[in-house]
């Protein structure tokens, strides 16, 4: 930006002065051959009196003296053929002024300029002025060379100045864009400048005002979810309860255990809306996903036993490590899991496989039986076609690009659905 400014800028005072400047220098080489024509005009002039009245001695001598001192070749052609002063022929000019007729006009090597005289005898005798080209230019050459450096200098001063605003207005953009890109990496304190050039100064106050209502409704957002888990916690509470009253122990701890998962995916939202409004922040999590899967997939499979689903589970030994926390990978398996349980009939056959994957990290696959998706587009975030809400997919999504992964849909060796979790390794600190 600041470079093509100081093109434009550039050119366009070139455009200005070469416009301005030419003409300019033109005038001033016309200007000079006229002010060089007039003086030699009347130093030729002068003579015609002293043709008139004076001897043959004192007119030479007055001749060779306006000669002497005149920058131009000053002569008196009398009409016997006698020339006075500088050497001179009879041009067609001095012809013409014998005639009686006194002219200007350019010749080879310079301008020549004659006086009809009339002599004491009646006849016409011949003023004449000649100036050479470096007389009609005397001058001209200086007054180029000044114009040439006041061109220089006043492209030099609008080349500073154009540098200084182009330096003002790409410092200004770059502010505001590296304010935009830390308010993209989640710094919502970051704010932008509003003393900027022009209509900067006015994007960067729309840009404060943005991240200003991004925390705001951040904040809403997190006091909704902390008055959501306030009203959760009751209801979880009484169901703790009522599991600790179970007669069958066993049965009690399975509750007790789906209590357990539910209060730590709360905990978890809470804990994920506060760090989204807290800033930016190293991010280290990581787990091992065979632990994680094979836990997950042993708490589904007692519901799997009654719905009478056939479970296949493939875990690689472990440790698997990817780039994500365990909490993360347990919502992401139980949604991928429970959207199995949820859209398929009973009895719906399920796999779940986890390898490692070429380069660290894992690959957690999980099919079924069912119908598969309907025809169409991919379901999009709080989107669904079977009366869900439509983010179990999404949360599963989101899992796999905080691991540096990707989620992909095809189709099952089971003839349903298959989700395939692409989870790369733990990041560097």
């Amino acid at each position: 930006m600041r470079r093509r400014l100081l093109v434009l800028v550039a050119a366009t005072t070139t455009i200005v002065l070469v416009a301005f400047l030419v003409p300019l220098a033109l005038l001033l080489r016309t200007v000079a051959a006229e002010r060089a024509t007039q003086s030699a005009t009347g130093e030729a002039q002068a003579l015609i009196t002293l043709v008139a009245t004076t001897d043959r001695a004192q007119l030479d001598a007055a001749v060779v003296q306006v000669d002497a001192t005149s920058p131009a070749d000053i002569s008196v052609l009398l009409p016997d053929g006698t020339v006075l002063g500088s050497p001179a022929t009879r041009t067609p000019l001095v012809e013409l002024a014998a005639r009686g007729f006194s002219a200007t006009g350019d010749v080879d090597g310079g301008r020549e300029v004659v006086v009809a005289v009339a002599s004491g005898t009646g006849t016409r005798a011949v003023a004449r002025a000649f100036i050479p080209d470096e007389q009609l230019g005397a001058g001209v050459a200086q007054s180029w060379l000044l114009l040439a450096g006041l061109a220089v200098g006043l492209l030099t001063i609008s080349l500073v100045v154009a540098d200084r605003l182009g330096r003002r207005l790409v410092r200004a953009t770059t502010e505001l864009a590296a304010v935009s890109h830390r308010l993209a990496g989640g710094d919502l304190a970051a704010r932008a400048a509003t003393d900027g050039p022009g209509e900067l100064g006015v994007v960067a106050g729309a840009l404060n005002g943005l991240a200003g209502r991004i925390v705001e409704l951040l904040r809403e957002e997190r006091e909704t979810v902390a008055d959501l888990a306030h009203r959760v916690r009751t209801p979880l509470t009484a169901l703790r309860l009522e599991a600790e009253a179970l007669a069958d122990p066993d049965e009690a701890a399975r509750v007790g255990a789906g209590v357990d998962g539910v209060q730590r995916a709360v905990t978890r939202a809470i804990e994920q809306a506060r760090r989204r409004g807290s800033g930016p922040g190293p991010e280290s999590a990581a787990c091992d996903a065979a632990v994680a899967v094979r836990e997950r997939t042993a708490f589904w499979s007692v519901l799997a036993e009654d719905t009478d689903r056939e479970v296949a589970v493939r875990v690689a030994d472990g440790p698997l490590p990817v780039g994500i926390g365990r909490a993360d990978l347990d919502a992401a398996v139980d949604a991928l899991l429970g959207n199995v349980f949820a859209h398929t009939p009973d009895g719906t056959a399920l796999e779940v496989a986890l390898v490692p994957a070429g380069g660290g990290g894992a690959v957690l696959t999980v099919g079924d039986a069912g119908p598969g998706l309907p025809s169409g587009p991919a379901p999009r975030r709080g989107a669904s076609g079977a009366g869900s809400s439509g983010l179990g997919m999404d949360i599963a999504r989101r899992a796999a690009e905080r691991a540096g992964g990707r989620l992909e849909l095809g189709r099952s060796p089971l003839g349903g659905l298959q989700v395939v979790l692409h989870l790369g390794p733990p990041r560097r600190p």
